[in-house]
């Protein structure tokens, strides 16, 4: 009985093991989409940056967040939930997101 005790507890360790293994694994592979999506959205940038006059990155990141909110709201849809979508939404979504990444402290610096 006392061996089948410690043989049943080494294998809940091995399992504990395992699973914080996983776990560990599975963030790096977030990590890394994470990384490869940063650095796509630098690049796409960029290249709009230099294909389009006068564009600035605070163009790119207003349309992406467009894009992001359309496609939100087609999703919401997709699952019958009632969203706000007036163009003051994305307004105030856009200056949200600007606040963060502290837009407003750069043209304020200016």
């Amino acid at each position: 009985a006392s061996h089948k005790a410690e043989a049943k507890k080494v294998q809940q360790v091995k399992n504990a093991e395992a699973e914080a293994e996983a776990r560990y694994l599975s963030g790096l592979g977030v990590a890394r989409q994470r990384k490869a999506i940063i650095e796509g959205l630098q690049s796409s940038v960029c290249e709009f940056e230099r294909d389009v006059e006068g564009a600035t990155s605070k163009d790119v990141v207003d349309i992406l967040m467009l894009s992001q909110y359309m496609d939100t709201l087609t999703q919401v849809g997709a699952n019958s939930m009632i969203l706000e979508h007036d163009p003051s939404t994305v307004g105030k979504l856009q200056a949200s997101v600007g606040n963060v990444l502290g837009y407003d402290e750069k043209r304020k610096s200016k």
